[in-house]
């Protein structure tokens, strides 16, 4: 596992994290331009929850705070880690109903783009939706399944998460609409998801966890849900045979030119 150039804040006995004036300004920056950024491409759903939450502007938010309202919506907490941890950790957390928050903000230089998950990243992107009965019982469902798969279905898996939770769109009343919180965090993915430049697909879970991605680029393909109870649905499924179906049938080629070295 590639190591972090961030560390996480670790908060005092009574969970506070005592973040800098410089950190609650990079807060500010973010959540106020992407605020402007999302309001006309977020799906109600995630627009609901962001008024839940009721997130300050002004500084980054504790997690007790955060907390408090998923514990009364949906039964879901957070729980603060290291930058990047390990699959089975990642795992562990989501079966117990837990979503993992690294608690560091990137700096000035990260704004517009971080490849290791960030505070501003997990709880804007991610916190809004597990405020959602449909989407908290997906994302429990899979955490659940995660623990017990082997290290190979866990990559079928993770890319099942990232075509889903991570970068997955949504037909609404009112038109295509994001509901990934890879999307809703970046200012210039939510912009181009919905451009006539990428591919969309229906959503086909299959085809999701046969469809290879990296996460240094803006992605070339995105799966719409027809809404987003379709991902409750698909909780009730039996996914591990989806996964045995995707692993037999083996990877697409990719619709992205190979890394370079």
């Amino acid at each position: 596992m590639k190591a972090s150039q961030y560390v996480a804040r670790q908060p005092d006995a009574n969970g506070f994290i005592d973040y800098s004036e410089v950190e609650h300004r990079t807060w500010q920056t973010l959540i106020e331009r992407q605020l402007k950024v999302i309001e006309p491409r977020a799906c109600q759903e995630y627009l609901d929850g962001i008024d839940k939450l009721d997130l300050p502007r002004d500084r980054i938010p504790q997690l007790p705070d955060i907390n408090r309202v998923l514990q009364a919506a949906t039964g879901w907490q957070v729980a603060q880690v290291p930058a990047l941890i390990p699959f089975q950790r990642f795992f562990e957390l989501l079966a117990n109903k837990q979503f993992p928050v690294a608690t560091f903000i990137r700096t000035v230089e990260d704004l517009d783009y971080l490849q290791e998950p960030d505070i501003f990243h997990e709880i804007f992107g991610h916190c809004p939706l597990l405020t959602n009965p449909w989407f908290a019982e997906f994302t429990h469902t899979y955490g659940r399944l995660g623990l017990a798969a082997t290290p190979q279905e866990r990559v079928f898996l993770a890319r099942l998460y990232w075509m889903t939770i991570e970068f997955g769109l949504v037909d609404t009343p009112a038109g295509r609409r994001v509901y990934g919180g890879g999307i809703l965090s970046s200012p210039r993915e939510a912009v181009y998801c919905l451009s006539g430049e990428p591919e969309h697909q229906k959503f086909d879970p299959v085809e999701a966890m046969r469809t290879p991605y990296r996460i240094d680029i803006l992605q070339p393909l995105y799966f719409v849900l027809p809404n987003l109870q379709r991902l409750f649905a698909l909780a009730q499924q039996d996914i591990m045979s989806l996964v045995h179906e995707a692993m037999a049938l083996g990877l697409h080629a990719p619709k992205f030119p190979p890394k370079a070295a």
